[in-house]
């Protein structure tokens, strides 16, 4: 892996992670609003905000002041880069539009709360899978409840608080995000910041180019009897939970541990479900409420687990 720019400070990382976290957790909300006052679909909303967050990042490299670098990095694979740039691409673009379609179908809370609490359990038995991370008794049990949250949260919250179809696609959701993060890990990012030139801004293109055709078919142009707070609604979701919110997790995840960004990133389906019973409305059953806290409880559990074994292999290290 590559470098064009020093390393970032872990503790800068972790700020950029909280942030990162506080404004995604604002993503959904945006877009719940987004369809109460319009007709504009999952696909769609998904492709726009591609189109301008990329725009975004475009904007922000132009301006940026160009640095003298002491140090010419060593050029990075060609097929390497294709590879890490399509599958962030395509992982961002099914987490993102199967999210979208899960706050339609099941509520902002819900599919929040599902797609970022499955997503550690599939990162966790992907890594296993594929790179060879063990579980371990904590790992596998930290699984094992989550699994049984999310049985509580689905089917024991009620037909008017979670909906099957709406529960499945943030699993496909959680999915997609499992994959990036796995693909991050595996092959690493290409250190170049968020600009133009970044993995970021290229998964952002890959999206776009995904979601036309479907875009399209679904209705790219909104009908609204309120077009302007739509499009402020579609450039808050472009600048704020996109650009700059998948910069600062990108940059944020290169340097600090992945049990500890799984626990930082719990900040986002906490914020959205707040987000969602106080200003939006949605009501939450005691069920519902039982199978979240499991779901979250069992993510903070393979967090810490992750971390006893990752001190575990600092200790047996030769000195």
């Amino acid at each position: 892996m590559s470098n064009s720019s020093p390393a970032l400070p872990v503790g800068r990382g972790l700020v950029y992670l909280v942030l990162a976290g506080v404004a995604w957790g604002t993503a959904g909300a945006a877009a719940a609003l987004v369809y109460r006052s319009s007709d504009l679909g999952p696909i769609a909303l998904s492709f726009w905000r591609y189109v301008g967050g990329l725009a975004v990042l475009l904007a922000a490299h132009a301006l940026r002041p160009r640095r003298r670098r002491t140090v010419k990095p060593s050029p990075e694979p060609v097929r390497r880069r294709l590879v890490r740039i399509g599958a962030t691409g395509l992982g961002l673009t099914v987490f993102q539009t199967a999210y979208f379609a899960a706050v339609q179908a099941t509520g902002l809370a819900v599919a929040t709360v599902i797609t970022l609490g499955a997503g550690p359990v599939l990162i966790a038995v992907g890594a296993r899978l594929s790179l060879g991370e063990r579980l371990g008794v904590g790992g596998t049990a930290a699984v094992a409840g989550a699994l049984g949250g999310l049985c509580v949260l689905v089917l024991g919250g009620g037909a008017a608080t979670v909906r099957p179809d709406g529960a499945v696609l943030a699993l496909v959701s959680a999915a997609g995000y499992a994959t990036v993060n796995l693909v991050t890990r595996r092959l690493g990012r290409d250190g170049g910041g968020p600009g133009a030139g970044s993995t970021t801004g290229w998964a952002f293109a890959v999206g776009a180019v995904c979601l036309l055709a479907p875009a399209a078919a679904e209705g790219l142009l909104p009908q609204t009897a309120d077009p302007l707070l739509v499009l402020t609604l579609l450039v808050y979701v472009a600048v704020v939970p996109t650009a700059l919110a998948y910069a600062l997790y990108f940059a944020g995840a290169a340097v600090v541990r992945a049990a500890t960004t799984s626990v930082i990133m719990l900040i986002e389906p906490v914020s959205a479900a707040i987000i969602a019973v106080v200003l939006l409305g949605e009501q939450l059953t005691l069920a519902a409420v039982s199978g979240t806290v499991l779901l979250l409880a069992a993510v903070a559990g393979l967090a810490a687990s992750e971390a006893r074994l990752a001190a575990a292999v600092r200790r047996a290290a030769p000195a």
